[in-house]
């Protein structure tokens, strides 16, 4: 290679060095920012706290929610624990002999049932009421067994209730369970 050749080729590299370094500054100029206005900043503040302001006031709705769900099923778990002895006392009150020596005490025992269940029901308990002959709904009874049905009419449907079910509030803590008939 010549020496001519070579102050054309570092012409030619000094040339596009100068293009790239001229278009780098293009694309420089073409990035640069310019400052948010004074306005643009307010809105975008304000846009901050309306979005702040609504997550606020979803977190309050949401919470008083919870704790109203709470006070409402607090005594579940104390009312689930005394069904068992509401159960005891109407097995006691439908052993109970008819004659006038157990007349006092059947009376005795129905004022003590009727007080302590009146309490309960204050506190939001209530009965499922369950008949025989009623249809089943499995999301409503719980079938313990299935027997052969006396009638037609009764297949599919509660032949007797085992065990009575009751609610707290609108919540269901115990199903009644259920004989049906196959």
């Amino acid at each position: 290679m010549s020496k001519k050749d070579k102050i054309e080729q570092e012409e030619i590299i000094n040339e596009q060095e100068t293009v790239q370094v001229e278009e780098n500054q293009e694309v420089e100029v073409e990035f640069v920012k310019e400052e948010p206005t004074p306005e643009e900043l307010i809105q975008a503040a304000n846009d901050k706290f309306l979005r702040l302001f609504a997550e606020f006031e979803n977190y309050k709705k949401r919470t008083t929610k919870e704790r109203i769900e709470l006070f409402k099923t607090a005594g579940q778990e104390v009312m689930t624990s005394l069904l068992p002895v509401v159960d005891d006392f109407e097995r006691a009150l439908s052993h109970i002999e008819e004659n006038k020596e157990t007349a006092e005490l059947k009376k005795g025992v129905e004022l003590i049932y009727q007080k302590f269940y009146n309490t309960l029901e204050l506190k939001g308990l209530a009965k499922l009421e369950t008949r025989a002959g009623d249809a089943f709904d499995a999301e409503f009874h719980e079938a313990i067994t299935q027997i052969p049905a006396p009638s037609d009419d009764l297949k599919g449907k509660v032949i007797d209730c085992i065990e009575k079910g009751y609610k707290l509030g609108d919540k269901i803590i115990r199903y009644p369970k259920v004989v049906i008939g196959q």
